[in-house]
Order: C-alpha cells, then structure tokens, then sequence
C-alpha cells in the first residue's frame, strides 16, 4: 500500500456509509460486495463519484484492515469509535484533509500515523496485512519468494473484464458497441473474448448488457471453459456451476449446439443461471439440481466433456474478494480439501471413455491443486483417467485471478 498526501475534501453522509458497512462486514460476517450494494441504493441523490467513493473506500478498509488497525492500535476490537480510528488512518494515509468539527476523529495523531506505516511496511503479515496462519500456509505451500509475490498482486484491486457473448457479436463489435455508450475498453491480446475496462464504470446499466452482449468475468476464469476444448453437439456436464459464468462460455463455444447440463447443489443459483441465459440467448443449457447421489449417477459414463469447477479457499481471488481472508479458517482449508477430492470421485464418472475432464480452482495452493489431482490418479477411480496437461495461473505472472486447471482424459474402454 502506498500512501497519497495529497489535499482532499472527506463528505461526513459517505464517510457514515462506510462506518456502517464495515461494522456489519467486521462485526456481523457480512460479504464486502453484498453490504456495498446495500449501501449504494441508501441515497439516490448520490452521484456516480459519490457511490465510487463508498465502493472503493470500504473495500481498501477491508483489505488493510490488520494493516491500519495496528497503526490505530485497536487490535482485532471493531466497535465504532474503533472503526473511525481505523477509517482516520486511511484518510491519512490517503492524503485527505481531516475535516474540524468531526468529534470521531478529533484528535487523530497525524505524525504518529504516517511514523506507525514506516514501521508496519518492514513486517510481511502487517505489510501486505494478513492473518499469521495464512502467511504461514503460503510460505509452506509456494515458498516465500513467489508468496510474497503473489500477496502484493493480490493486495491490487482488480481490473474490470468483460467477457463477449459470441453467440451475439464479435469483441471488436463489442468494444464499438460500448464506446458509443461512454465505456471505453482494451482488446486482451492472450484473451480472444476479453475486454478490460479503461476506467471503472457501471457496465450493468449499458444496454449492451441488457442486450446480453457481455457478461463480467475476469481474464483467467475466461481460460477455464477454453481448456475443456469442447465442440458443437457434444454434451458438457458444468458440475459445480454456480450461476453459470462458466456454463454460458461453454454454450457460446458450442455456438448453442448440442447440450450443456449445469449442476448444482444451490437451487439459488441455478435460477439466477436461468435468468442469464434467457439474457444471452444460450438456449443449450439445461439446470439439474444435485439432490442426491442419484442425479449423479444418471450420467454416468454419458458426458463428453465434464467440468469440475470445485469450491476451494478462493485464495487465488483476494483481489475482488478481500474479506475472505478475514473469514477464512485453517479448518475450513483443511476440509475443502476433502469435499474436493470426494467431488472428483464421485462426478468424474460422467465421464465417456475417451472424453475429457477439467478439474478447476481459483486457489493458488498446490494442495487443493496438483497434489488433489494426482491423489485423485492414484484412486480406483481415478486409474481410468490419464493426465493430459495443466496450467498453473499466479496473480503476479498474469495480471488478473489465480487458478489452476488440469485436463484429464477416461481412458477408451
């Protein structure tokens, strides 16, 4: 984090939604982008700076939290008055100008601040502001060179990517579409759907999203869908589809052909899936709730390409989701892990002989990565299956999320 001391003005009404978006988020468990949606609809008199502002604002506060509540020196205790010291650190160190008259932050120690964030940048876990057990589980995982690495990319916000719906239009028709609209976007050479955002806008009130033309998805998790290599006609099992980023890929790589099944134990998201691919114009995928062990094992041996978009740490994601790092256990990394290999036994006998599985995360650990894939190749199950390749994707190499993909070929019988 680099500090900013130039002059700026702080508005009391933006700064209070922020107070409170934080206490719920700190103190409630509250998601980060679900309280800063609830913010932003409080006052419709507020402009697209002032919304900015709260958005950016609550988000930097939660990815330093342990950074700046060290140099307030509140420790892990976030009552209010505890949250204005935390949030008088930011606007120091973000150059604004504290304003008189606010009895919350009356007093702040300037000098001492700016002394406490020379002191803090020489300690890793304070620095890139982390949890103790979670520097430890990365040194372990990647060593300390690339972790420390991987924890500055991470620590960046991320870049705003779209993904073109090829089933309407081409990215270049795209990108003129947009900028008649005001959104000016760049073309991503190593990504032939992408588009990245010159500067940060609501592309959600465009009409070309309305007209479903895009859908928001960051640059790697645009790789996924590529890797399964799929074709027209075939049929694609998305097992852990979620709302269906992935599942709408897949149906515009087969340009609407053949037959994509979107699985998923959350009936939520499936509907939301739904309302999406009305949207895109992805007539091909059909929604499957997983109910039982039985929904699985009317396909087995049915799929020509299977997707195992697997739940994980989500460490490879920290840039757009900072608060995970807050929320996350070591037991819950532990146990993912399981839920993970049990996930690949079970759903990989979707597969043909001769078709292709991906097993994919957006983790960074090679435990939940190579070393599930290869204790998966080791299994009965698994002794079906041939390692065909994989791709290892690191914040600070790429620019944008981490992942890991493998691709696994059944065996012909």
């Amino acid at each position: 984090m680099q500090p900013n001391f130039q002059q700026m003005r702080l508005h009391r009404n933006l700064v209070l939604a922020v107070i409170d978006g934080l206490f719920n988020i700190f103190n409630k468990g509250e998601y980060a982008d679900k309280e800063v949606a609830i913010l932003l609809k409080r006052d419709k008199r507020w402009g697209a700076r002032d919304r900015a502002f709260i958005a950016e604002t609550v988000y930097d506060l939660v990815r330093w939290r342990r950074l700046y509540a060290y140099i307030a020196g509140v420790g892990e205790h976030f009552d209010r008055p505890n949250l204005w010291k935390i949030f008088a650190v930011w606007a120091v160190l973000r150059g604004y100008q504290l304003p008189k008259g606010w009895k919350q932050i009356e007093g702040t120690p300037v000098r001492r601040i700016k002394g406490r964030f020379e002191e803090a940048r020489k300690t890793r876990v304070l620095r890139e502001s982390i949890p103790d057990w979670l520097d430890e589980l990365g040194i372990n995982e990647l060593g300390e060179k690339v972790w420390e690495q991987e924890l500055t990319a991470l620590n960046q916000q991320a870049e705003v990517v779209l993904r073109t719906n090829t089933l309407k239009l081409s990215p270049k028709q795209l990108q003129l579409q947009l900028k008649k609209e005001g959104v000016d976007t760049l073309l991503l050479k190593k990504y032939p759907l992408a588009l990245q955002l010159k500067e940060r806008a609501n592309v959600f009130k465009t009409s070309a999203f309305k007209e479903g033309f895009f859908e928001v998805q960051d640059a790697s998790s645009q790789l996924v869908a590529e890797f399964l290599n799929v074709a027209p006609g075939m049929r694609v099992v998305d097992a852990c589809a979620g709302a269906g980023g992935k599942a709408l890929h897949l149906a515009s790589l087969m340009k609407n052909q053949g037959q994509v099944i979107a699985m998923d134990v959350y009936h939520g998201k499936l509907k939301e899936l739904k309302r999406r691919a009305r949207r895109n114009g992805a007539h091909n995928i059909e929604t499957r709730l997983i109910e039982g062990t039985k929904t699985i094992k009317k396909l087995h041996e049915k799929a020509d390409r299977v997707l195992i978009d697997a739940p994980c740490s989500g460490l490879g994601v920290l840039r757009r989701n900072p608060d995970a790092k807050w929320k996350l256990r070591p037991s819950f990394v532990q146990n993912i892990k399981e839920t993970q290999q049990d996930i690949l036994l079970k759903y990989s006998k979707m597969v043909k002989p001769g078709g292709k599985l991906v097993y994919a995360t957006c983790s960074i650990l090679p435990s939940e990565n190579q070393q599930q894939v290869e204790r998966f190749l080791t299994s009965d199950v698994g002794k079906e299956f041939t390692f065909v390749k994989d791709k290892k994707i690191l914040a600070s190499r790429s620019g944008y999320d981490g992942f890991y993909l493998a691709q696994l070929g059944r065996n012909p019988k």
